[in-house]
């Protein structure tokens, strides 16, 4: 009986192992809610993109912040506070770089308290620039957002913060190497020139907002989709708060009556999927 437990849970130690050896070499994402991912590439950089992980959709919030311990670029899309999130906290304790257009790097620097030795002129960029970032696995292209970019900014003590600009706010193209080429939209709007994005990188996966209400709703999402043209969607930024009345169901509806074929993945807070 000993040796029929013993050889059972060797196999289930081999099927672990072989499990995470399949996961192994290969771009894993995760979603946070809002628009908050991580990005590890095939080689085990990591990646956050907008990271508000302590937000109303993630139960594991605080235990999903305490174990990124290990980051190496924080990607924001604009200033707003569910999208620089807990950056800088992370920030302090991983040394992770910031990526962001020009201005906002500088406003997180003067404003949040980014450090401003993770925040150099290596990591901003701004519409139309490419960054080639930890020895050339990943590469980042910023593409504009029909969007605002203010942010809260702490004054004297006693009065009321205020709320200063913080740059042009922005999406991102990623390019990983071995890996796959990923469009997050940041908070935008519908515009024509999306259709371009696809010119110069074929997009594999398009991360994109739906909720409504701040940005685009379903139906104007999968025209960007049409123009974008993604192998993969993934809707993101709803459902946080009662106002993003967006949901994946109409998103998907939206699609399939524009005959879309992208193929949609509608994940789940916390969800990890690896990209094959």
């Amino acid at each position: 009986m000993k040796k029929t437990r013993g050889m059972i849970w060797l196999m289930v130690l081999m099927l672990f192992a072989g499990t995470n050896a399949l996961a192994a070499g290969k771009t894993k994402i995760t979603w946070y809610g809002q628009s908050a991912f991580k990005v590890e590439t095939p080689s085990g950089k990591v990646l956050l993109i907008d990271p508000w992980i302590i937000n109303p959709a993630n139960k594991s919030g605080k235990e999903d912040l305490a174990g990124l311990d290990k980051v190496d670029l924080i990607l924001l899309t604009h200033g707003h506070r569910d999208h620089i999130g807990n950056a800088v906290e992370i920030a302090d304790r991983t040394r992770a770089r910031l990526v962001a257009t020009y201005g906002l790097s500088l406003a997180m620097v003067q404003y949040a308290g980014y450090p401003k030795e993770l925040a150099g002129y290596d990591t901003m960029g701004n519409y139309g620039g490419e960054l080639h970032l930890l020895d050339d696995e990943v590469k980042i292209a910023f593409i504009p957002a029909v969007h605002d970019s203010n942010m809260t900014a702490p004054i004297a003590a006693g009065m009321q913060p205020t709320q200063v600009a913080a740059g042009n706010p922005a999406g991102f193209l990623i390019s990983i190497k071995d890996g796959p080429v990923i469009y997050h939209t940041g908070d935008t709007d519908l515009f024509s020139d999306m259709a371009l994005v696809k010119q110069f990188h074929p997009v594999d996966i398009m991360l994109v907002c739906i909720g409504d209400h701040f940005t685009m709703g379903p139906s104007r999402a999968a025209e960007a989709v049409r123009l974008v043209d993604p192998k993969m969607v993934v809707p993101m930024h709803y459902g946080t708060f009662p106002f993003l009345t967006g949901t994946p169901e109409e998103f998907a509806r939206d699609l399939d009556k524009i005959g879309m074929k992208s193929r949609m993945r509608q994940m789940v807070v916390g969800e990890t999927f690896v990209w094959e």
